[in-house]
């Protein structure tokens, strides 16, 4: 399934109260102010940190393939009185009036690409919409398959109305060779005698770190450096656009 497709509906309305992770500003606000300004989130969903970035008077924009989450992100940014510029795009045909001196993911984002041939259009969207010296700032990582006594276990919220809302691994599947992992998640919301259920692919490709390397040089992109976050599993690529 299109990332696009994935956070629409019941999908995009049950992401904030049910996410299991909240991305720190901080390593992204110090990646801005190093850089300089203007900054560019790729994915920006419904504004972590994006709206924390704004808040902060840093001159960063959002671009995002779902229009439900966007509409989520202006609505947020409304209520907490935050101006922010967001753009509906796909990150593999990026078409934006500006160049950036930052361009980042918060989180690995990146993963949501589903093969090699749409991330080399997106690293060159990247290359295309760096600023001169500017620099991109790239988190990926490498999926663990669910444990087996996870599948079916059921992560739960309220709703502002009382509702419940729930998501639960149905099955997964994995194929090394095509560096796919697909996990069907079930998204449910109960409440006033309803019930809305909706099952979903989400589809996680991964890179090996020559592999990906690779695929920014063909993009026009050198590989600055790459940071392993302490405790986690993911890598930060810093790629700058090729002399």
């Amino acid at each position: 399934m299109d990332p696009a497709d994935f956070y629409t509906g019941i999908v995009a309305d049950l992401y904030g109260p049910l996410k299991s992770v909240s991305q720190d500003p901080e390593p992204y606000a110090d990646f801005i102010q190093e850089l300089g300004a203007p900054a560019l989130e790729l994915g920006c969903g419904d504004g972590d940190p994006l709206l924390d970035l704004r808040r902060r008077g840093l001159d960063v924009e959002g671009v995002d393939s779902s229009v439900d989450m966007l509409d989520r992100c202006r609505r947020r940014s409304h209520e907490q009185g935050i101006d922010v510029v967001v753009h509906h795009q796909r990150m593999e045909s990026l078409d934006l009036p500006h160049r950036y001196r930052a361009i980042f993911l918060a989180g690995p984002t990146f993963n949501l690409l589903p093969d090699d041939t749409i991330a080399l259009a997106a690293l060159r969207g990247i290359r295309d919409h760096l600023a001169e010296g500017g620099t991109a700032l790239v988190p990926l990582f490498t999926p663990s398959p669910t444990p087996a006594d996870q599948i079916g276990q059921v992560r739960t919220a309220i709703a502002d109305d009382g509702a419940e809302l729930r998501v639960s691994v149905v099955s997964e599947e994995r194929s090394d060779v095509d560096r796919t992992q697909t996990t069907l998640l079930r998204y449910e919301r109960r409440g006033d005698g309803a019930r809305t259920t909706v099952d979903r692919p989400w589809v996680i490709h991964w890179h090996t770190r020559p592999g990906f390397e690779a695929l920014a040089a063909t993009a026009g992109l050198t590989v600055q450096s790459v940071l392993a976050t302490p405790g986690a599993t993911l890598l930060h690529y810093r790629l700058q656009g090729s002399a």
